[in-house]
């Protein structure tokens, strides 16, 4: 078989050891494999031809992928492109006006899911291997639904995505949110003041939750609208208690108050979405005019999805793509490799209208304290997932 192999969406570490292993094992049976380059952008935008459009179209082997998974980001760079509602200003240039008229819907977006079923049959591509989180594998169920055989693979630092309790990033982010933590805890003490960390987390609040576990801090997540005042009377009492005279919270993204409806800023980008206001900013002001108390935000951004990931990735994404080409292999297509109830498994491709998934408030966060929950683990996934064993 040809295999494709794409990357869409923001980059997380891990995502070239999945690439590599993809290759690895592909050719270890006999497949050959093409990157496809800028996500599905490779598929709406490469140019006909007899011979590949190098632009985004790269054959992999086991030399060019050989040294790729101790870096971070993704060789095969990516995009944020959404071919079942394309805005006309990032149509390929190489559509004709007759095409652009068959493809245009009454929103005024683009469908181009018939250019990149077109593309990859003209490609060869018997079987596409799909990384990315809820938005790009949106469009691989599209594609699963027209037959088209496909298998993916969920990565995002949130976490977020619905049928799986792990997702490649997700260790890294929490792993380097941990480091940041911990070192300017002694900037907070020096000038005692009360810190505010802004992590990812846009509708999930796993990042934060799963960094306040392992930094003993408070945490604040979309899924758990908070008490502005009870909050502030909390971290003035840390600060008090603490001999270094310091306190500081993680708050995700998509956190807030109750009673307070943050905006949105900036362009949609091609899945509607839009930046969120920034929730440490307005948080800061509140400390400060109502408690007077000297804060500090700090973005724990860029910093999180940057660079090689850590061993946990690095051993969940080469699983993942073991897995991946070994469905493809047997002929079981259609399906996201996943970890549930801690265990390697395969599911059905989201459904988007589900959403992102949540974190479960009742078991997994303590609303009052603004802490992840430590007790009654036992029987539980790793990933503090679902309900225990029996």
């Amino acid at each position: 078989m040809r295999i494709g192999v794409l990357t869409g969406g923001g980059d997380v570490p891990g995502l070239n050891s999945v690439i590599k292993s993809v290759v690895y094992r592909s050719t270890a049976v006999g497949n050959e494999v093409l990157g496809i380059r800028k996500g599905w952008e490779g598929l709406t935008h490469v140019r006909p031809g007899p011979a590949p459009d190098p632009v985004y179209i790269l054959p992999l082997d086991r030399e060019n992928t050989r040294t790729i998974d101790r870096v971070g980001g993704t060789m095969l760079h990516t995009s944020r492109t959404n071919p079942k509602r394309m805005r006309e200003e990032r149509l390929p240039d190489h559509l004709t006006p007759r095409d652009r008229e068959r493809l245009k819907q009454p929103d005024g977006t683009y469908d181009l899911t018939p250019v990149v079923v077109a593309n990859l049959q003209r490609l060869g591509i018997d079987r596409l291997v799909v990384i990315g989180g809820d938005d790009t594998i949106s469009f691989a169920r599209v594609l699963a639904d027209q037959r088209y055989p496909l298998v993916a693979i969920p990565k995002t630092m949130d976490n977020d995505v619905q049928g799986t309790e792990y997702c490649v990033g997700f260790s890294t982010a929490v792993t380097r949110a941990k480091e940041l933590v911990d070192r300017q805890r002694t900037t907070l003490a020096s000038h005692e003041r009360i810190g505010i960390f802004r992590i990812f987390g846009r509708d999930a609040g796993f990042s934060a939750l799963h960094t306040a576990y392992v930094t003993s801090g408070r945490c604040l997540i979309p899924e758990a609208p908070f008490d502005l005042d009870h909050l502030i009377d909390v971290l003035v009492e840390d600060k008090r208690s603490n001999p270094s005279r310091y306190a500081f919270v993680i708050a995700a993204e998509g956190a807030k108050w109750t009673g307070l409806a943050l905006g949105e800023v900036g362009e949609p980008d091609a899945y509607g979405h839009r930046k969120k206001q920034d929730v440490g900013d307005a948080l800061s002001d509140q400390i400060r005019g109502r408690a007077g108390e000297d804060v500090i935000v700090s973005q724990l951004t860029y910093d999180l999805r940057s660079g090689d990931p850590d061993a946990f990735d690095q051993m969940v994404a080469t699983t993942f793509a073991n897995i991946a080409v070994d469905l493809l292999d047997a002929g079981v297509t259609g399906q996201m490799v996943a970890v549930q109830r801690g265990t390697y498994t395969h599911t059905g491709l989201p459904d988007p209208r589900l959403g992102a998934r949540k974190v479960d408030v009742e078991r997994q966060y303590d609303l009052d304290r603004f802490r992840p929950r430590y007790t009654a683990r036992l029987g539980y996934s790793l990933f503090l997932e679902g309900t225990p064993r029996d």
